[in-house]
């Protein structure tokens, strides 16, 4: 068992943490705190709009692209879509991203550089990504949340539905070192919560801080 990322690339989980030997989600009891608080912030920021799309378009949401990887600490995330995942490469190896690394100032300084015109030069290539095809991606039930008993923190109560994602990919050497849930981030808000899903899951492993 390796590492993976569920709903959005950029947070990576030991897959053995999050499922038993038959793919199925452990009880929530056995999950870690710290991936309980991913997985629940996960639910809430795969459905938020792209920081950067959000930092150019405002509240005029349906011009936003939905996210694709999450970098960051939770609650000082920053959700991107691919189109401006470049930008945020660059002010985090280029323009001095990597300092704020797990710090509660980490969203803040990116929405500030971005805001101000940051932006990563035309030939910057990004931070590349090896996908793997997942062949054997596991399947887990849909655990019920009050069934579990689990408690929710108040701006955590949404309803977790992680069951879309799960790619098996390493990034290059860099983006591993950036990155670890300490990938560099999420953003979102949240909204009611009842099971965790993580229906189809898919493989995934490396990115940056």
């Amino acid at each position: 068992m390796g590492k993976v990322s569920i709903a959005l690339r950029g947070w990576r989980f030991d897959e053995e943490a999050i499922f038993d030997e038959d793919g199925q989600i452990r009880p929530w009891d056995e999950i870690s705190e710290d991936d309980q608080r991913r997985l629940v912030r996960l639910s809430v920021v795969r459905d938020a709009p792209c920081d950067a799309c959000w930092l150019v378009h405002g509240d005029d949401v349906d011009a936003c692209n939905v996210p694709t990887v999450v970098y960051g600490e939770p609650y000082a995330e920053v959700v991107l879509c691919d189109e401006h995942e470049a930008d945020f490469g660059y002010w985090y190896f280029e323009a001095g991203g990597e300092r704020y690394r797990g710090t509660e100032e980490f969203q803040d300084a990116f929405h500030e550089w971005f805001a101000d015109g940051g932006r990563a030069p035309e030939a910057y290539r990004g931070i590349e990504h090896v996908q793997t095809d997942p062949t054997d991606v596991p399947t887990p039930a849909m655990p019920d949340l009050e069934a579990m008993n689990v408690e929710l923190p108040e701006e955590d109560q949404v309803r977790i539905d992680l069951r879309d994602y799960l790619d098996e990919d390493t990034a290059d050497g860099s983006a591993a070192e950036a990155g670890d849930g300490d990938d560099a981030a999420e953003a979102g808000d949240g909204d009611d919560a009842d099971d965790l899903d993580l229906g189809d899951l898919d493989l995934g492993a490396d990115y940056p801080s």
